[in-house]
């Protein structure tokens, strides 16, 4: 296990600005950041980042916490594995003590894929460089491909021998389990006779990482000409690899991506490699397949936009082309770099240098609307009708960009370039988007019935928003956010009057707000229903009675089981600077600003709510009680009723009194 005092260093050095900067794209916004949100797909920001607190909250996914919350959401890492990354990244070395049976026992699976999938890579790379098979058919083919030994290193190129189970053999002599081999699919275990075997025999190997550089699967070359076999074989789908959400080169070419502001996209792992090698950095690839909404989506997190890079392969084209609308969907700008003929980003990158590579890319690179038009126009020629299906074709791409501006310009660049009145176009637009409204209205009407279905079955607490949960977590709003505030309460309080009758008075009291809401619910012992809130209203008073209370200590260190729902309510307030209400001349009050109303009426709506259950309770007793056990009940209930009253009167002057007031 990791030790306390490495622990404790980790959480001073770590910002979670900048841990949080390497995934996601922020801008500055007041004294916190924004950004889009890197759970779900939108195109509003609503990810919000606060330095002053250390903490983060997705107001579309409902997440939050601090940085090591943000690990472990994101890239799925076990909180010791956080740790480890933010140690690294900070260049904090790592203290451990001994790790116990049980805790060995309840290692996350997740953790344990992915360590077997670190132990592969070495081995696979091991092998390349250190065995005479690997040295003379894997590197050899590296070399002939002009791959540098630090390129081969900074992309954990390997190799697998050409053996049924060598790889397997030797993970299952350094103690790595089969049950792991198997599920990420490096092992192949046949269920009938027990036997194993690996499955990338006699291949090149290219470990396929997450964002941060975590090993999720492989990608195998067969260099033999075994035509009964697959030239490209993937790792399987499994619960940390999933193919169409993942990028090759992705690590490797983040930072870079958000500098230039730029990706290039290419097809193959070569590609990459080679571009990387030959200095273009900002370039990933989506390995063979049809690029995919959720890979557009990694990219969005680091720059908008996007340049594909496309062969000379004519059929290849037109396949990649199909992309492009996807990008437009989601509000991307993409550009296309067509390559001479016969050439591929892997043998252009090999003759070139960085900077002839770069004039290239700026010189060729066009917008999708000219180049879409260029390519298919030789296929249209003087034909009227495929002129009319490529305009109905380009026009259908301009509708899938989501800003209006946008849409207009390219129509306008796409009737100068087909020579057609732009009327026309925008007629043809209008009639798309009235079909894509249709269907979007009727999917929407059919989202709000399966709601409604849901919502009818569902017993859940927050769906049907328990009043109590409700009021509970106001009062924790109310502690973390100001409990240390000083304000000035007005309590009723009985005294003689001149003729000695007893009346009631107002009494102004100084107190602190945590000592405020701690005496009123010590006075009506009331406790938490909620573990969760019962757990942080024991830690924030406890904290404010020995004088040691710091919201931003209680934060960074927030325990991983809670972090959500307290980042939730620490954010709620800062999510007005997502709406930007205030370029609208819309000035929303700030609950500080009448701290004593709010602590007055949630302390008094929680005592109604409680009373108003225990009437509730005995008026059920009632209908079965005797008739002098009903008597007694009535006299209950009679009491709380006017209990009732008085705190609802109660309640009615502070409101009204502050609305005066206001």
């Amino acid at each position: 296990m990791i030790s306390k005092v490495t622990i404790d260093a980790v959480f001073d050095a770590a910002r979670v600005e900048e841990v949080i900067g390497d995934f996601v794209t922020l801008k500055k916004a007041g004294s916190n950041y924004t950004g889009l949100s890197p759970f779900v797909n939108e195109k509003t920001p609503s990810f919000m980042v606060s330095p002053v607190k250390q903490i983060w909250k997705d107001f579309s996914s409902g997440k939050g916490g601090n940085v090591i919350s943000f690990l472990m959401e994101h890239e799925h890492f076990s909180y010791p594995e956080a740790i480890r990354y933010l140690a690294k990244k900070y260049n904090i070395e790592i203290e451990q003590t001994q790790q116990t049976d049980q805790e060995k026992l309840h290692a996350n699976e997740m953790e344990s894929m992915f360590v077997v999938s670190e132990y592969a890579k070495k081995y696979f790379q091991e092998t390349l460089l250190n065995t005479e098979q690997g040295k003379a058919i894997g590197l050899s083919y590296f070399k002939e491909r002009g791959f540098t030994q630090k390129t081969i290193e900074d992309f954990g190129l390997g190799y697998s021998l050409d053996s049924w189970d060598a790889f397997t053999k030797e993970a299952l002599d350094k103690g790595y389990s089969l049950e792991y081999l198997q599920k990420t699919g490096l092992t192949i275990v046949k269920e009938e006779t027990g036997r194993h075997f690996d499955r990338f025999k006699a291949r090149v190997m290219f470990p396929i990482t997450s964002m941060s550089g975590r090993v999720l699967g492989f990608g195998a070359r067969i260099l033999t000409n075994d035509k009964k076999a697959a030239k490209y074989l993937n790792s399987p789908e499994s619960e940390i690899y999933h193919k169409s959400r993942v990028l090759y080169g992705i690590s490797q070419a983040k930072a870079e991506i958000a500098k230039q502001d730029n990706c290039y996209i290419v097809e193959g792992y070569t590609d990459v490699i080679q571009m990387h090698q030959s200095g273009i950095t900002n370039v990933v690839a989506s390995s063979g397949t049809a690029l995919t909404v959720e890979q557009i989506r990694l990219v969005s997190r680091l720059s908008k936009n996007i340049t594909m890079l496309f062969d000379g392969d004519q059929a290849g084209i037109r396949a990649s082309i199909r992309g492009v609308d996807l990008i437009l969907e989601q509000g991307m700008n993409v550009r296309v770099c067509p390559l001479p003929n016969q050439e591929d980003p892997d043998s252009f990158a090999r003759k070139h240098t960085k900077e002839e590579l770069e004039v290239y890319f700026q010189e060729n690179s066009t917008d999708f609307i000219r180049y879409k038009a260029n390519l298919l126009m030789e296929h249209v020629k003087d034909d009227p009708i495929k002129k009319a299906e490529l305009i109905r074709d380009m026009v259908a791409s301009i509708s899938k960009i989501p800003d209006v501006i946008q849409r207009e310009i390219y129509l306008q660049e796409c009737a100068r370039i087909m020579d057609i009145s732009e009327d026309v176009l925008f007629k043809s637009l209008a009639q798309l988007d009235s079909r894509a409204l249709q269907a979007e209205d009727k999917k929407l009407k059919q989202e709000r019935a399966n709601l409604q279905v849901v919502h009818k079955n569902s017993t859940n607490k927050e769906a049907s928003q328990d009043p109590l949960y409700l009021l509970e977590r106001k009062i924790i709003e109310i502690l973390l956010l100001y409990g240390d505030h000083t304000a000035v309460f007005t309590e009723l309080v009985y005294q003689s009057n001149q003729d000695n009758e007893i009346e009631q008075v107002e009494q102004k009291i100084e107190q602190k707000v945590y000592e405020r809401i701690f005496l009123s619910l010590q006075e009506d012992e009331i406790s938490f229903t909620n573990d969760l809130f019962k757990t942080v209203y024991g830690d924030i008073i406890q904290s404010f009675m020995q004088g040691s209370w710091d919201l931003q200590e209680y934060l960074v260190k927030l325990p991983v089981d809670i972090s959500a729902e307290v980042t939730s309510i620490i954010m709620e307030e800062e999510k007005q600077v997502l709406h930007n209400w205030e370029s609208q001349n819309i000035f929303v009050k700030k609950k500080q600003d009448g701290i004593e109303q709010y602590v007055t009426e949630t302390i008094l709506t929680l005592r109604m709510y409680l009373v108003n259950s225990i009437i509730g309770k005995y008026r059920e007793k009632l209908k079965d009680s005797d008739q002098k056990r009903s008597t007694e009940m009535l006299g209950v209930i009679m009491d709380y009723t006017s209990l009732m009253n008085t705190f609802s009167l109660r309640l009615g002057q502070v409101i009204s009194r502050f609305k005066t007031l206001d």
